[in-house]
């Protein structure tokens, strides 16, 4: 199973938006030499607590800091773009990072309706439109438009994904024959069934092209259950404050976690919080995403401290590739 790293560059408290954007790059140059596939930028917008809303932009930046794993948008929420724009923005990428690049496309509005307003005058009839704007993505992307090119053309075009969490979205990745990625942290719906759906319903676009799929899930992982809880202790504070419409002072540390009283009825929402999470210790970890239907799976892993996120991702790393050698009781 290939594994991957959605990253939202998540803001710890105590810490500034240029310490997470600079937090993201050292993920993603640690992440490459333990052998992840992809490393992909979530978009967000006016979100407390993440810097990520330009992930176009902080791409082509850390790959000048990385040398093979492959760069992603994950999403472009395309219904608040043209897409020629988009083709534009991935085929620079793509041309200065050969093979490298990955389009996410997606159809959430990324923010509050304050902010969907503000980027976008017509979001609801965009969304609506989604199936038609991707195709004219694609168009650009395999250069079948030949009055004008998305330029620069690099010699190998942008690998198209499409990102969702239903089997709608699986219906319209298959029929336009490009690569799809279940949300399973974003969603309460097990993923089985769209993913199945995707590979059944597959149509190529391109002669020799097959069906690609994978699953994003979010996951938390320490030398013990107990600490990989704490780690999931302090998000889900934060996760607490932004629904409330705080969190601007970041992800608090584990320290101030492991001092948290529960009340009232947060620890019933903290139990429920952490069911949607694999979150454990390695070899809890490894089984639990060996057991997801999907020949990748892409890990989204927010925490207070950057070296913890990336301890995270080793020691997943290292309990998968156990696994897989009989190695992992």
């Amino acid at each position: 199973m290939k594994l991957s790293v959605l990253d939202s560059s998540p803001i710890a408290a105590g810490k500034s938006s240029q310490d997470a954007l600079i937090d993201s790059a050292t993920l993603a140059q640690a992440v490459e030499q333990l052998g992840y596939t992809r490393f992909w930028l979530t978009e967000h917008h006016d979100l407390n607590g993440l810097a990520s809303s330009t992930p176009e932009v902080l791409l082509a930046w850390i790959g000048g800091k990385t040398s093979c794993i492959r760069l992603g948008t994950g999403a472009i929420l395309l219904p608040h773009y043209k897409p020629f724009k988009v083709a534009e923005i991935h085929h620079t990428l793509a041309t200065l990072f050969p093979d490298r690049i990955d389009i996410g496309l997606g159809r959430a509005p990324g923010g509050s309706a304050e902010v969907t307003n503000a980027l976008n005058d017509n979001f609801l009839q965009a969304v609506y439109n989604m199936p038609d704007l991707v195709q004219e993505l694609l168009a650009y992307i395999d250069q079948t438009v030949t009055h004008i090119h998305a330029s620069p053309v690099p010699n190998t075009p942008p690998s198209t994904w499409l990102l969702g969490t239903s089997k709608k979205s699986a219906e319209l990745a298959a029929k336009l024959g490009i690569s799809y990625a279940f949300g399973q942290w974003m969603s309460d719906t097990d993923g089985t069934e769209a993913i199945t759906l995707y590979h059944d319903q597959f149509i190529p676009r391109t002669r020799g092209s097959q069906a690609n799929s994978m699953m994003t899930i979010a996951a938390l992982c320490a030398e013990t259950n107990e600490k990989a809880m704490l780690l999931a202790k302090s998000l889900f504070l934060w996760q607490q404050q932004v629904n409330h419409g705080h969190g601007n002072d970041g992800i608090p540390s584990i320290q101030v976690a492991s001092q948290y009283r529960f009340k009232s009825d947060e620890q019933t929402k903290f139990e429920e919080y952490v069911q949607k999470m694999i979150v454990g210790e390695p070899a809890v970890v490894a089984k639990k995403i060996a057991e997801l239907p999907t020949e990748e799976v892409m890990i989204h892993t927010p925490a207070h401290d950057v070296n913890d996120r990336i301890h995270s991702y080793k020691l997943i790393a290292d309990a998968m590739n156990d696994l897989s050698l009989g190695r992992l009781n």
